[in-house]
């Protein structure tokens, strides 16, 4: 695979973790409204790049719901450290780390365990008085669910250079946003209002690595669509 612009910035790619304060009226806010989740995240890139700045600063993330012992969790990664001092007033705690030891641990055949929410879908005809619409315009994006699903997931994880060896499925809970947000995502993105067809899932499991180069594009990049939604972070541990 030929490298590109994100794979050279592989040894300055960071994850940061904030553990965010329930308290916050900001917190509550956007733990409700994705749209304005996806604006506090890019608070945290650096201003001027221009179209697609999401893309330009490789900002994914991910939130993870609040557990018994661990409030919510929110993940995100980017080419180059967060402004932190930029997150709402006590937001939350945060820390960040390099990413570039766990890309170059990534070897054909090395167990892993894994974590992806993604928006698992489709582009599919729809029917108009129960007959096919044969023109481009009869086409939409349709969530999948259940095996459906965990097929899309097992495709793009055999693309991103995974080799499954077991799935767990779990509904993400879905936040809608009161208005349609400008997200400035970019082609191939979900760069309209979200509805019925950004239903996210989570998917959980342990795979072996079969290629790093592939596997490094996807971990960068993001898998599927809706990453202004809190969906494509794939993240890995050892097995």
């Amino acid at each position: 695979m030929t490298n590109t612009p994100e794979m050279m910035l592989t040894t300055t790619a960071t994850l940061t973790r904030i553990r965010l304060n329930r308290r916050s009226r900001a917190v509550r806010r956007d733990l409700t409204d994705t749209a304005r989740l996806h604006k506090t995240v890019m608070l945290l890139a650096p201003d001027d790049l221009g179209e697609h700045p999401r893309q330009k600063a490789g900002l994914l993330f991910r939130l993870e719901d609040a557990t018994d012992d661990s409030p919510p969790i929110l993940l995100i990664q980017s080419h180059q450290p967060p402004d932190l001092t930029r997150l709402p007033q006590d937001y939350g705690s945060a820390e960040t780390r390099a990413l570039h030891p766990m890309f170059q641990a990534l070897t054909p055949s090395r167990a892993v365990r894994y974590r992806i929410t993604a928006n698992a879908s489709a582009v599919r005809r729809v029917l108009d008085d129960h007959q096919p619409v044969n023109n481009k315009y009869g086409r939409k994006t349709v969530a999948l669910y259940g095996d459906d699903a965990l097929a899309w997931w097992q495709r793009r994880a055999h693309q991103a250079g995974l080799a499954l060896t077991t799935t767990d499925t779990t509904p993400a809970r879905f936040r809608h946003p009161h208005k349609p947000p400008n997200l400035s995502t970019g082609p191939g993105e979900a760069d309209h209002a979200p509805g019925p067809s950004h239903v996210l899932t989570r998917f959980d499991g342990l795979a072996t690595i079969t290629d790093p180069d592939q596997l490094r594009h996807a971990l960068l990049t993001g898998i599927g669509r809706g990453k202004p939604y809190g969906a494509s972070l794939l993240s890995l541990a050892p097995a």
